[in-house]
């Protein structure tokens, strides 16, 4: 789909009502910080949060709620009459919408899809709203910390396929005539998102998705540093001492598979970033 491209200084046709219509059919994927922010508005702990109300390990919001005039489900946090109950504890995803933000060397950029702008059509009412640059949108929508979480955890899923790789080029796996690790990465980038949870397991996707950090920290950038060392950690924990080509097998994938389930998480298309990590792997001698 086409879509439109905006600067910070660009102005939008309206703001945000609040009315609701944008809690109704959508994917809200999450990354840890944002899990650990809804929990903390509901007040319950991260595990309960992602138990109740989250699918596929923890990366994406439920949609089960009451269903609108066009056959679509609410978000599992949306009281009819009310609206978001938990506003203050919100993703970037719901901060942004209409919005959808993209990383371009180095550099954010603010995009929606189609050439008219989404709410137009499913929103009349804010056409009596002020109208906003996107700068002055996203300020108001407080998204500066959202955005800096999304963009840590960016790293951090570089970090885990770095000791993938590190598991198949450095240990001599691929060295060996391995051609199954890279095969199971081009699996692991089209599997949907259950089945990939169901793969990588319950133990790591809880290192994934409720890292154990008992300090209240409240600036995203140190929280997401803190979780991408436990995760060294553990890795070093878990595969320090292995040396069979079938263990540096199981772990590669493992963390690839890992790292593919964040980049879910963070918005990304796991496909796409499998078949650039399986292109850099073959390109430093790797075979499938």
């Amino acid at each position: 789909m086409q879509t439109t491209k905006l600067s910070t200084d660009s102005i939008l046709p309206l703001t945000c009502s609040r009315s609701g219509t944008c809690c109704f059919g959508k994917s809200v994927m999450l990354n840890p910080w944002e899990l650990l922010s809804f929990s903390k508005e509901k007040k319950i702990s991260t595990r309960e949060f992602r138990d109740l109300y989250c699918e596929f390990g923890g990366i994406r919001l439920r949609f089960n709620g009451k269903i609108d005039k066009k056959g679509q489900q609410a978000c599992s946090q949306y009281i009819d009459t009310i609206g978001c109950s938990v506003h203050l504890g919100r993703p970037l995803a719901c901060r942004l919408y209409p919005l959808g933000r993209k990383i371009q060397f180095d550099k954010a950029h603010y995009i929606y899809e189609g050439t008219k702008f989404p709410c137009l059509n499913d929103c009349a009412e804010v056409l009596e709203l002020p109208k906003l640059s996107v700068g002055e949108y996203i300020k108001g929508q407080e998204a500066e910390q959202f955005e800096k979480a999304q963009d840590e955890y960016l790293i951090v899923m570089q970090n885990i396929a770095d000791i993938g790789f590190e598991l198949f080029l450095e240990s001599g796996l691929s060295e060996s005539g391995d051609t199954k690790t890279l095969a199971l990465w081009r699996v692991m980038g089209n599997e949907l998102p259950e089945l990939l949870a169901e793969r990588i397991g319950k133990e790591w996707i809880d290192y994934l998705m409720l890292p154990a950090i008992t300090d209240t920290i409240q600036n995203p950038v140190t929280f997401a540093k803190k979780h991408n060392e436990l995760l060294l950690l553990k890795a070093q924990e878990k595969f320090g001492a292995i040396k069979t080509n079938q263990e540096l097998h199981k772990a590669a994938v493992l963390m690839i598979g890992l790292a593919l389930h964040l980049s879910r998480a963070l918005g990304a298309d796991p496909k796409s970033i499998s078949e650039h990590w399986i292109t850099i792997a073959k390109s430093h001698g790797a075979k499938e």
